[in-house]
This record gives C-alpha cells, structure tokens and sequence, in this order.
C-alpha cells in the first residue's frame, strides 16, 4: 500500500478517504476564483471529502505566445492567499522555474510539478528543498515506472512527502490516453497516486490555436480511475466552461462536480 502524505487537516493516501483536487485551470479574476471555491467547499464538506483547492498564477506552457497565461506570480499568490484564509482550505499550485519555489512555498500546501517539467531536476530539487509536499505530474512521455526516479530526486534532499500523477500518455498528434495499469505501478513504488481526469481528456494543439478536448468522458475517466485505487482525483473545473479563457474544452462545468463526485465516492467506499 502507498505510503501517506499529510495535507492540512487531512491526510491523502494509506487508505483514508479520497481526495479531491479542484479549481479554475487558471486565476482569471479573485471573483472567479472565490465563487469556485466557495462552491467547491460547499459540496465537498457536504460529501464528507477533504478538498484541496488549485488553480494557477501563471501558465507557462500556452501554446501562442498571445494566449492568456494568468496574473502572474505576485497578483496570484495573494489571490491564493486569500482564497486560503477565506475559506480555511489548503492551496495546490504549479511552479515553472527554480526562483518560484520559495515565494510559493510561502502560501501554498502543495507545490506542483507540471508535467512538461517532471524531468527537470533543478526544478524538482528547489521545490522539495522547501519542505513542502510535491505533487509531480507524469510526463505525457513518461512511463509510470520511471516515476520513481523523479520522485527519488526530491528524496535526495529529504523530502518524502510526494503525490505522483497520472494525467495521460501521447497517442499519436493530438491525442492523449490513459493506461489505468499506470495507477497501482506508481502506487507499488510507494508513493500516493492522483488521476487528473481532465488534463488527461485534452487533445493537444488539436484546434490549431489551442487544445481541444472530450469532456464527455470525464465521468467514466474518474470512475474507472477509482474503482482502480487511485488516492484523489484532480479536475479542473469552472463556472463558465464556454467562456473559460484556458482549457475551456476540458475542463468540467461546475455544476456537473456534485453528480461526479456522489457517483466516485460510492465507488471509493466499494472499494476499500
């Protein structure tokens, strides 16, 4: 059985409940983010789910160079800082270069490492060094086995607090799939494992300008991601999917978490 990792109040992995991992794909305004989270909080203390809540100050891996990125790292930390204290809920949030680690680790739980990045050593040493839990997202080219020397990288400086993520595998241009045997092979190395269900339903660069994606299958991605063991579920979520101004085409409208999540919890309880 994976080892645990304490978050807040809670603890994700070593058979306790499943977690949660939810927000916007990216800080668009304090308003959003606020109404999200308040949703969220409201939901998941309903269900009984501990609930970390994430979302980006920037997002460094858009595809065109006019692509909206986020407000950045001041003017989001202290949008996150808030959304913390507000609503009393620990902060997921991605780091992109060796300088940010230390500001971040000042306000948010879990420092998050994105997985175009996963292999970038400096990136995962300074994150781990801030003590902080890391939650290290596979590369889509990476096999799950390999993971472990990702993780063993953050160990090397004491840090043994680590989540791994499953968020899909290349298939081809355009195209993303998710080998669900790539959940108990990262479990078995003794780490917390996490299914993004949204990230992994992308279609990469598919509508020229932008990602697209299948939100349709968000539901029997998350569904078939626990019933296989997984610790806690990531998803990006948001009140306006239409009008969301990244990963809009898959991220999962707001209002459909609540069916989501009553459907996976039923399926975590029968499965322990």
């Amino acid at each position: 059985m994976a080892v645990s990792v304490k978050i807040g109040d809670f603890t994700v992995g070593g058979g306790n409940l499943l977690a949660l991992i939810a927000g916007p794909c990216v800080i668009e305004s304090e308003k959003i983010v606020f109404n999200t989270c308040e949703k969220i909080k409201e939901i998941t203390s309903r269900h009984k789910i501990p609930f970390i809540f994430k979302s980006s100050y920037t997002k460094a891996n858009r595809l065109k160079i006019d692509s909206y990125s986020g407000p950045g790292l001041k003017d989001g930390l202290r949008i996150l800082e808030k959304v913390k204290k507000e609503f009393d809920v620990p902060i997921l949030t991605d780091i992109h270069n060796q300088d940010e680690a230390l500001p971040v680790s000042q306000v948010a739980d879990i420092l998050q490492i994105p997985a175009f990045l996963c292999r970038q050593t400096d990136l995962i040493l300074s994150a781990a060094k801030t003590g902080k839990p890391l939650n290290i997202k596979k590369g889509q080219f990476m096999a799950p086995e390999d993971m472990l020397s990702i993780a063993k990288k953050a160990e090397s400086v004491g840090n043994k607090n680590i989540l791994l993520t499953e968020r899909g595998s290349f298939f081809g241009y355009h195209n993303l799939v998710v080998d669900m045997r790539s959940l108990q092979i990262m479990r078995n190395l003794g780490y917390p494992v996490v299914f993004d269900a949204t990230h992994s339903l992308q279609l990469p660069g598919s509508q020229g300008s932008y990602s697209g994606g299948q939100p349709q299958f968000i539901l029997p991605m998350a569904r078939a991601a626990v019933a296989c063991g997984c610790d806690a579920l990531f998803l990006e979520t948001h009140p306006d999917v239409k009008n969301a101004l990244c990963d809009k085409d898959s991220m999962l409208p707001l209002d459909r978490l609540e069916e989501l999540l009553i459907q996976v919890k039923a399926i975590d309880q029968a499965t322990r």
